[in-house]
């Protein structure tokens, strides 16, 4: 959430003049504009017509909203992050379900304890009507403070379960029977960790070391405590004289490695693999960065460089991490520093073949979108793929990569939202972002396409946790927004683009893990790659499922998945218009019956 120290962004105005770096912030604007508007994407700049997105909130039936407890007037760094979001469908009915964080507040006489709002658990009926099921499934705490939620099936028994994080504990939910014919979550911690008495943010699942069983990879920010590191930070507005302290006045925390032990235990095995306390984490992805056929582990840190843990395992049963963040290319910007850092994703943007990293960045920062060049070296292509377009001014927490209009080219969407109360140059609430990815001169452009995206994005507020996902099985992605002191958000995709597509759902030999595997789409006329990923965005989990938008590709002749730690796998005669389920080392591919 921070930028770098030596660097006159947000944090730092505490020592200069609010007025003159807001004089340099829109001046940079404007002029990356400038160069943008010289060098459009082909067709128009603001596409016209009817919203691609409706706000199904009031309608669908999900009530939450995330607190943060600023209203205690504490202006503790605690305050700043907010919560995610969850889609699994956690009674295999067919439909994705909606897991949501609750944050906390300050209680006391002194507003000094700690205590945990709700989390909640909605079922999906169908017809993208929701249903509160947290009671039902014995989801009802008690709660700490929490941020983020991963999702897997770390016992491999088909279902997937819950760990969700925040401060001074994580907790992981076994999703099992119920003795009445349904299901529920039962809290497993105490019996089988992991335990984590640290400040836990974003986490994410995948197979590490080839045994089949996901591993879990958890982000640590700051030390901060009531007790023995609360500053008191002033702000640069006249007239508001505290505001949230910046990152760079704590230390940084050692961040979590937990081995999986065949679903019976958990370790931490961050001392075998040489962690230190040299990032203030926020975001992470595991997927297959290098085309090895192993999960790597990219995590965004806020104002510290951020991390690319190469997976070089030799083969299954062992674990071997190489930090390679910096010569890669991708631990700082553009102009070799590093940023604050929240949302992480990874997608295949211009139909390389290859996934490209994409971050979010703080208030006078670029976000970063890092092209991969191949052989595990990236280049900054923010500038030039028009990203700097949006401009500096706001604070991007939760994104993703999404094919919007099932043209198999993936747009991005980012919540903003300022951490500050009272930022200089800015706001804290902000509208959210969607960037269309167009061609220009044989290049791929993404450009900000305004109110197209519908009513939702030229509404501000203070956005953190993104997820995505086919909530109504209609081949098109939905979005689900989790906001700070304000409702939750659900956007229902009406994009009427008739693109076709086609859905995939992969199951591993025995439900292994299949995060790090690859699926390529060959049509008659465009091949699409997408990726098997683990965590991403910031703090949330979006849908597991594969969804390919279709564009131009014609007719599609196979679709090959390259399984992690696994062989490479073809089917054929697979039509659009529905979803497959492809399982690892069955050679048939059986049609999802569609669950509205």
């Amino acid at each position: 959430m921070s930028s770098p120290s030596g660097r006159i962004w947000l944090f730092a105005l505490v020592i200069a003049m609010a007025c003159g770096a807001a004089g340099y912030w829109f001046t940079r604007d404007a002029q990356q504009a400038k160069q943008t508007a010289a060098n459009p994407p082909k067709g128009e700049l603001t596409p016209t017509g009817p919203a691609w997105f409706r706000d199904v909130t009031e309608s669908c039936g999900v009530r939450m909203i995330c607190r943060n407890g600023e209203e205690a007037d504490q202006f503790t760094i605690l305050e700043s992050l907010g919560g995610g979001v969850a889609l699994l469908d956690f009674d295999g009915d067919g439909r994705l379900d909606i897991f949501l964080i609750g944050g906390g507040y300050f209680d006391g006489a002194d507003k000094t304890t700690l205590k945990g709002s709700p989390c909640k658990l909605y079922r999906n009926l169908g017809g993208m009507k929701f249903e509160d099921a947290t009671a039902s499934f014995e989801l009802v705490g008690p709660w700490w403070y929490t941020h983020g939620v991963a999702v897997a099936d770390y016992d491999r028994d088909g279902f997937p379960d819950l760990l969700v994080t925040g401060y001074g504990r994580i907790a992981l939910f076994h999703n099992e029977l119920n003795g009445k014919g349904g299901r529920k979550f039962v809290e497993v911690g105490e019996k089988l960790g992991p335990r984590d008495d640290s400040w836990s943010t974003s986490a994410g699942w995948a197979d590490l070391d080839g045994d089949g069983f996901p591993d879990l990879y958890v982000c640590h920010y700051v030390d901060w405590s009531f007790d023995k590191n609360n500053p008191v930070c002033t702000s640069a507005v006249p007239g508001n004289p505290r505001d949230v302290c910046p990152p760079q006045r704590f230390k940084p925390l050692v961040h979590a490695l937990f081995h999986n032990d065949e679903g019976k235990g958990f370790r931490n095995i961050s001392a075998e693999h040489g962690f230190k306390a040299e990032g203030c984490g926020l975001g992470v992805v595991l997927a297959d960065v290098n085309n090895d056929g192993r999960p790597d582990i990219y995590v965004g840190n806020d104002a510290t460089n951020n991390f690319l843990y190469l997976n070089r395992n030799k083969q299954p049963g062992e674990l071997k991490l190489e930090e390679f963040g910096l010569r890669a290319g991708v631990a700082v910007d553009d102009t070799s520093r590093y940023n604050g850092s929240m949302g992480v994703d990874v997608g295949d943007y211009d139909g390389s073949g290859r996934p490209a990293i994409w971050v979010t960045n703080f208030q006078g920062e670029l976000h970063a979108l890092y092209h991969n060049l191949g052989r595990e070296t990236f280049d900054h292509r923010s500038r030039p793929a028009g990203v700097a377009a949006i401009g500096m001014s706001r604070v991007g927490f939760g994104t993703g990569f999404v094919d919007v209009d099932n043209d198999g080219w993936e747009d991005l969407v980012v919540a903003n939202g300022h951490v500050l109360r009272h930022p200089a140059a800015s706001t804290q609430k902000q509208r959210p972002v969607l960037l269309q990815n167009v061609e220009s001169d044989g290049r791929r452009f993404f450009r900000d396409i305004g109110t197209r995206g519908g009513p939702f994005f030229d509404t501000a507020a203070i956005g953190r946790g993104v997820a995505i996902g086919d909530l109504d099985n209609d081949g098109r992605p939905d979005i689900v927004i989790n906001h700070t002191n304000s409702p939750t958000v659900v956007l229902h995709n009406e994009c009427d683009s008739g693109n076709p597509w086609l859905g995939i759902k992969l199951v591993g030999k025995g439900n292994r893990d299949v995060v790090g595997s690859t699926v390529t789409l060959e049509g008659e006329r465009r091949r699409l790659t997408r990726f098997v990923k683990g965590g991403g965005g910031y703090l949330s989990a979006s849908d597991p499922r594969i969804l390919f938008g279709l564009g131009s590709a014609g007719r599609v002749k196979r679709v090959t998945v390259r399984w992690s730690w696994g062989e490479t796998q073809s089917w054929e005669g697979l039509e659009p218009g529905a979803s497959w389920e492809l399982r690892e080392g069955v050679p048939a591919a059986a049609r999802t019956p569609p669950t509205p």
